[in-house]
């Protein structure tokens, strides 16, 4: 037992890296630097440009027929008729243009226009719900760093404090005050002080890897200790909902969504109507190149009717119709849980704040009951299971009041991602 409190009591912490030494970014700068790294942002303004591409491309189709242009050089092993010339030859150039323009679809370019609008303004809320996304999880890495930091210095403080009491344990011991067991025990104290020790240091240099990794640096990055931390909240809870359902990324989502749907559902159903296409075509013929021989234009006014497809409309209308209802129900859901959603953030932030009030009370509480028992262990008035007792509440209360502190900052961050708005400048 002695030997294995011994081997414990060896375990030397591994030094932190020298903060000095890793770049240096505050809050503000690691959010700023965050989206130009985030697969999901990048991704996000990806959608945006093609949405953007294909609200254009409905745009045009109202007023630009499609043109199609072609040329074919033929070669014979031996004379034939050759229709530009009027004679024999053995080579044949063509060249021809052809353009048409739908004079009536039903509708269906109007609807299909209305569906582009409405996924260009889902990829647009999507982009924001991308960016406010990135936002949150730089966030809790940028806490992470503080919040490990500072459980690093509990730690080390714990060791501090542990080294003191086994340095008067020994003391007592010597002089016959205290027993044997006293000694041993705070050596076992010390130990787990110092393991907890290596598991803070451990877990703040991943996060300084990981906040590293969301700002675009290859190794660590350390994070500027706030200037401040909020109270309350610059909203109340009522218009925080409001603010949800007005500009939340979620919702704008899947308003969008609903729209898209019903306006593709409508452009299925123009199959059942007639098309009117004008197509005109222009043809050269020769025996080079330009083909100037022959020439040949016409105009030509086509009309269709689909009468039967062997289910091919009713299967593409049933599935829009699909799709439109459910996009119909994620949007009424959202809808509905919005107040329970905002609340649930908006609550967890001043739960929290009003743990950390709590928490730093039993932070004083637990320094004092420690001040007093170390006091009454060095007197001989206390025993050392007393004196543990109130070095690991003192510890615990610490710890509590860091986790308390950066629980309030990541509630905050999550509701400024429901809300699509940052709360803070």
């Amino acid at each position: 037992m002695i030997a294995l409190l011994l081997a414990l009591q060896v375990v030397a912490p591994a030094a932190p890296a020298a903060a000095d030494t890793i770049p240096r970014v505050t809050l503000a700068e690691a959010l700023e630097r965050a989206t130009q790294f985030d697969p999901d942002y990048v991704a996000a303004l990806g959608l945006v440009d093609n949405a953007e591409w294909g609200r254009r491309n409905a745009i045009l189709a109202f007023v630009i027929p499609s043109l199609t242009l072609n040329t074919s050089y033929t070669e014979s092993s031996s004379p034939s008729f050759n229709f530009g010339t009027g004679g024999f030859s053995k080579q044949f150039v063509q060249a021809n243009a052809l353009a048409e323009y739908e004079l009536f679809g039903g509708g269906r370019r109007i609807f299909e226009l209305q569906r582009a609008k409405a996924d260009l303004e889902g990829a647009r809320a999507g982009e924001v719900q991308a960016r406010f996304l990135a936002a949150l999880a730089t966030e809790r890495a940028f806490y992470d760093v503080l919040g490990t930091r500072e459980l690093l210095a509990t730690s080390l403080a714990r060791t501090r404090r542990a080294e003191e009491q086994l340095t008067t344990a020994r003391a007592r011991v010597l002089s016959g005050a205290a027993v044997q067991s006293d000694s041993l025990t705070l050596r076992l104290e010390l130990a787990r002080a110092q393991v907890d020790e290596l598991r803070q240091a451990a877990a703040l240099e991943v996060a300084r890897l990981e906040l590293g990794r969301r700002i675009g640096l290859p190794g660590p990055a350390e994070a500027e200790p706030l200037a401040d931390e909020p109270t309350q909240l610059p909203i109340t809870l009522e218009e925080a909902v409001a603010l949800a359902l007005e500009q939340g990324p979620d919702y704008q989502v899947a308003r969008a969504s609903e729209r898209a749907a019903a306006a593709d559902l409508r452009a299925q159903r123009t199959a059942y109507l007639p098309q009117i296409f004008l197509t005109g075509q222009t043809a050269a013929y020769d025996t080079r190149f330009w083909p100037e021989a022959t020439s040949r234009s016409q105009f030509t006014i086509t009309a269709t009717l689909p009468v039967w497809d062997l289910g091919r409309r009713e299967l593409a209308v049933s599935q829009a119709r699909v799709r439109r209802d459910v996009s119909r129900a994620i949007r009424s859901d959202l809808e509905l849980a919005a107040r329970r959603d905002v609340a649930q953030a908006y609550k967890a932030f001043e739960v929290g704040v009003a743990s950390a009030e709590v928490a730093r009370e039993a932070v004083d509480v637990a320094q004092e009951n420690y001040r007093v028992q170390d006091a009454r262990y060095r007197a001989g008035a206390s025993t050392i299971l007393d004196l543990l007792e109130a070095q690991v509440s003192l510890s615990d209360a610490e710890s509590g009041l860091v986790q308390a502190r950066y629980a309030a900052l990541l509630a905050r961050a999550g509701l400024e991602v429901i809300i699509g708005r940052r709360l803070t400048p």
